[in-house]
């Protein structure tokens, strides 16, 4: 007996004549039950998704798609070997020179640190940061008047003010050429930046990054011509690890070349693993789902044992009969699963065009953000059809052992 014939006779089962007694009763309610487990996995997954995407972009304004960094020291200048490698490698768009560290800000308050980075003209096009200025102006100069870009937070806790012309910051780095015992009132070097501009990305950098030209920072780092990263944008299309070992291969050990997934390695690890992890609980809950699959299909055995006599009779081996109820189950978890399932796509559309439920408090945006990703989809189909697989496998084994009854009339 073919595998057709298998699933033909399963699919009459399915759409046959219902028993009085509680086989339809359990069997619809298990179909529920997997349904509600497969919308509610779709929903989450694409959730999380939207989360990651979002968190992603944010950290976009300050980590690029690769970064080259010295292996040793703070600083390091542009010799003719790193131009050489960056011109010859292929993929990449833009490059953008950026110097950053620490600096002390001396508030009325009290003093506390920040993170002073000097960029150039080109550092929108590889970080897009700009689309995150939500006062002031989105750009820093460094003539006639000096000017910064600050964390929101920041801006706020300093209480300066973007659109007053006098609102200034005046920022302190320590001079390495001064012996700080012998006169420690030259020991640091200081700029006086105007407020020009506020951003909202991320509570990590609007509480304490601050953009300034990048003259004006290496100034005052006493590193002229110097950096402490060359970012690069890649082509639409082009594989950032390809690139990352091209750009290792020409520099050495003398720079380290990293990918954006690496400057956050343990954020992207930690949102991966909650988002398994919510599919691993998800998966529990439909497997406790599928007990009542498992008794629906054991009574429909019982049920069905004159029509495996006929079966039987015609020639029909025990695998056969063990595969049609097998296949039953599958068929059970795959109408709840795919019924669940579409629900869930519909929500999470809805979701993505209507913003139905919006985000608490104050955020970069205004309502939860979904993703939906087609791996996520064929993985619930695939759990789906293991659902029904693993459901069904003792009610079928236990087709097998089940003795027939007679054909012959009483």
């Amino acid at each position: 007996m073919n595998s057709i014939l298998v699933w033909q006779i399963a699919l009459r089962y399915l759409r046959g004549k219902r028993s009085a007694n509680a086989v339809p009763i359990l069997s619809r309610i298990s179909m529920v039950a997997i349904a509600v487990g497969s919308c509610a996995m779709i929903i989450l997954l694409s959730v999380f998704n939207g989360f990651e995407y979002l968190v992603s972009d944010l950290y976009k304004a300050f980590y690029p798609e690769i970064k080259i960094t010295a292996a040793k020291g703070k600083f390091f200048g542009e010799d003719a070997m790193l131009a050489a490698a960056i011109h010859n490698a292929k993929g990449i768009q833009t490059v953008t020179r950026v110097i950053e560290d620490n600096v002390l800000i001396n508030s009325e308050d009290n003093q506390f640190i920040a993170k002073l980075k000097g960029i150039d003209a080109d550092y929108d096009k590889v970080n897009n940061y700009k689309q995150y200025v939500t006062e002031g102006r989105d750009t820093v100069t460094a003539l006639p008047e000096p000017t910064a870009v600050l964390g929101i937070q920041l801006m706020s806790q300093l209480s300066l003010d973007p659109d007053n012309v006098f609102s200034q910051v005046v920022l302190f780095y320590p001079d390495a050429s001064v012996n700080a015992a012998l006169s420690p009132e030259s020991a640091f070097r200081s700029q006086k930046l105007r407020a020009d501009g506020a951003f909202q990305a991320q509570d990590d950098f609007d509480s304490k990054y601050i953009l300034a030209s990048l003259p004006v920072v290496q100034q005052l780092f006493n590193a002229e011509g110097k950096y402490s990263s060359i970012e690069l944008k890649l082509n639409d299309g082009v594989n950032a690890d390809d690139v990352k070992e091209t750009l290792k291969t020409s520099l050495g050990a003398a720079f380290t070349v990293e990918t954006q997934f690496e400057q956050n390695k343990t954020m992207y690890l930690v949102m991966r693993s909650e988002k398994w992890a919510i599919y691993g609980i998800l998966f529990l809950v439909l497997l406790i789902a599928s007990f009542n699959m498992v008794g629906a299909l054991s009574l429909l055995v019982m049920e069905k044992q004159k029509d495996m006599a006929i079966l039987k009779a015609m020639g029909a081996q025990r695998g056969t009969i063990r595969s049609i109820f097998m296949a039953e189950g599958v068929l059970w978890a795959l109408m709840g699963g795919l019924t669940g399932l579409f629900i869930g796509l519909l929500i999470c559309l809805g979701q993505i065009k209507f913003n139905w439920i919006s985000l608490p408090g104050s955020y970069v945006i205004d309502a939860f953000p979904v993703h939906i990703e087609m791996p996520d989809v064929l993985l619930i189909i695939a759990t789906i059809i293991l659902i029904g697989i693993m459901a069904s496998w003792y009610p079928a084994v236990r087709s097998i052992r089940v003795e027939a009854p007679s054909l012959r009339s009483n």
